[in-house]
């Protein structure tokens, strides 16, 4: 995570958490990007670029946004880790898995990144609502264009509760480092927050309700 500004005291005591969640996203994103293609029976190349995009996506638009420098171009771990997701979904036949092993990585990816999203945020000043926001971004975006590259209806034109469960994530991490929790627990509790509700919609199909006009 690159920090060129001053950080606030508790978001430096995160830094090895956020570190580890930030990785962890990646590979869990781009196994989800890389399963993804494996159900389109793509090539190889395009379960890479499926990685890619998945892993990385959010983090980007974030970034840009924030006025960071973005974050895996200085270093090649970020490629690394969605190149071996790719290799190893290719190399496991993953085209046997079932949908569910797609929904419980990207639900996975969403928690552990919405918190990261959230936390680089702050690191370079942005106020608490703007950051939940850009956790929100980070963590679906990807999936998004991942959605749209493999011709699957993207989730934000979809009742299933996945944009709300980030933003449960990220602001659950926000407001509790805000009310002086320990960087660490507030990380665990916001990933865990996020996940959670997305396990909840996966296993009982919990929806937000659709607008109805009235007749």
């Amino acid at each position: 995570m690159n920090a060129a500004v001053a950080l606030p005291a508790a978001v430096e005591a995160a830094r090895p958490l956020l570190a580890v969640l930030d990785m962890a996203g990646v590979a869990v994103f781009a196994v989800s990007g890389a399963l993804a293609a494996a159900r389109a029976k793509q090539t190889i190349v395009t379960f890479a670029f499926f990685a890619a995009v998945t892993g990385i996506g959010g983090g980007t638009l974030r970034d840009l946004l924030i006025g960071a420098p973005v974050f895996w171009v200085g270093r090649s771990d970020y490629l690394a880790v969605c190149l071996i997701a790719a290799g190893a979904v290719w190399l496991l036949r993953a085209d046997r898995w079932r949908l569910q092993a797609l929904l419980w990585f990207d639900a996975l990816g969403m928690g552990a990144y919405a918190v990261i999203g959230a936390a680089k945020a702050q690191n370079y000043g942005v106020p608490p609502l703007p950051a939940v926001v850009m956790g929100v971004l980070t963590a679906s975006f990807g999936g998004i264009v991942r959605d749209v590259l493999a011709g699957e209806p993207s989730v934000l034109l979809r009742r299933e509760i996945y944009v709300s469960a980030a933003a449960l994530g990220a602001a659950s991490f926000v407001g509790l480092s805000a009310l002086g929790l320990a960087p660490l627990s507030a990380g665990i509790i916001g990933a865990a927050a996020g996940f959670g509700l997305r396990a909840v919609a996966i296993t009982t199909g919990l929806a937000l309700p659709g607008y109805r006009t009235e007749k």
